[in-house]
């Protein structure tokens, strides 16, 4: 139904976060299926920085490092409202953002 209402929530990380010594996107998008959320997605990002910290870039020569990951995922109010205490705990002081949005197309069915 075009115009419905979602919360879409972007969980701001780096790749060198950890979850019980795996990578913490990796388990984040783990719990969300589990939890049944109906979209999400990480993004491995090739630049940007968190917390007034330098940029962080993207080289062939480096393999691993500080690089962000962004999680973007998409659900009802209710639903997300569940999940993120958990993603709270998991994400540590990491910044998590809430919108509310439009969808203009699909449905959260």
């Amino acid at each position: 139904m075009p115009g419905a209402m979602a919360v879409q929530v972007t969980i701001y990380l780096n790749e060198a976060d950890q979850w019980h010594h795996r990578p913490l996107h990796m388990e984040i998008l783990t719990y969300l299926r589990k939890a049944n959320v109906y979209a999400a997605t990480a993004m491995h990002c090739v630049a940007g920085f968190l917390g007034r910290q330098s940029v962080e870039t993207a080289h062939l020569a480096e393999v691993g490092g500080k690089l962000p990951v962004i999680i973007i995922f998409v659900d009802t109010d209710e639903h997300v409202n569940r999940v993120l205490p958990t993603l709270k705990e998991m994400a540590g002081r990491r910044l998590i953002v809430r919108e509310n949005v439009v969808l203009e197309q699909g449905n959260l069915d």
